[in-house]
């Protein structure tokens, strides 16, 4: 079930791509991720209400820090993406970011988080894929977009690391919901200095925004902080980069965007991967005396 949950917020996000880039015609960066934030904050209120998490508190001091400290990576994370995204193409930023399938776990080991040569090898295969898939031959140049982006993954495998260390001691649906207002307050302070907001502007921008903040991040995010709860962060990564696949697809479908035979291979090779990394590790056999 775990899978199945990360699959879906894979989906979200990788159609989420288009939300983005179409909603930046109207608002600038920071003001699409406070917009987005705070929806997706709000979105989660009457859940935690249904389910009777205000009888006790709203929050346990766990669920504050791994709220608090989870928004505080998603936005910085989300904002270098958005800003990046204004400087190089949509496919290349789905390609770099989707990177931290390979920064995930560089840095577990860091935390004493094992990761076998089978994970290890899928890693490697949906890199190429993510290459194939993403970056027309020879036209992979590292520019100033580029390098955002590059430091939004970086940031994006630190936001995973710290979602499998809080997820299993508290509610993922609260850390969930602190970590969107807490990033889309912290969002609204570059908003003020550096953008020119309006309601008009916002409205402008609505269905981006709404999908984004609603699907992407009240539901999606929410989805994987609770099913990371039984999923190897590395092996999460690898399921989550397949937003890279699900953004090519649905430019195919919804914008009639057609795929190339490297296209394919990339989806083919990404799939792979996963199916590979679900596969169980073999049991070592018993030395006798």
């Amino acid at each position: 079930m775990s899978v199945l949950l990360l699959l879906l917020t894979a989906t979200i996000w990788g159609s989420a791509f288009v939300a983005q880039s179409v909603g930046m015609e109207h608002v600038g960066p920071f003001t699409f991720t406070f917009s987005r934030s705070i929806i997706g904050g709000i979105v989660l209120l009457p859940c935690i209400l249904f389910l009777g998490k205000w009888k006790k508190g709203f929050a346990t001091k766990v669920e504050w820090i791994g709220g608090i400290c989870c928004g505080i990576a998603l936005c910085i994370a989300n904002n270098l993406q958005q800003v990046g995204m204004q400087y190089t193409t949509v496919g290349k930023a789905g390609f770099i970011t989707a990177l931290y399938v390979v920064l995930v776990p560089i840095f577990g080991i860091f935390l004493k988080k094992r990761v076998s040569l089978l994970i290890w090898g899928c890693v490697a295969v949906s890199v190429v894929g993510l290459y194939l898939l993403c970056i027309p031959e020879g036209a992979f140049v590292l520019a100033f977009g580029d390098l955002l982006v590059l430091l939004c993954a970086v940031v994006f495998s630190v936001h995973i690391l710290i979602i499998d260390y809080f997820s299993p001691k508290g509610d993922g649906v609260v850390i969930s919901c602190i970590q969107f207002f807490t990033c889309g307050i912290l969002s609204g302070i570059p908003m003020l200095f550096f953008e020119n907001p309006s309601i008009g502007s916002m409205i402008d921008a609505k269905w981006s925004i709404l999908y984004a903040g609603v699907l992407s991040s009240g539901v999606a995010y929410t989805l994987q902080v609770v099913a990371q709860k039984n999923v190897n962060p590395t092996v999460a990564s690898l399921i989550l980069c397949l937003e890279s696949v699900v953004a090519v697809l649905a430019g195919w479908v919804m914008l009639g965007q057609g795929m190339s035979s490297r296209e394919i291979w990339g989806c083919i090779l990404m799939f792979a991967a996963i199916v590979m990394a679900q596969l169980p590790a073999p049991e070592k056999t018993k030395e006798r005396d």
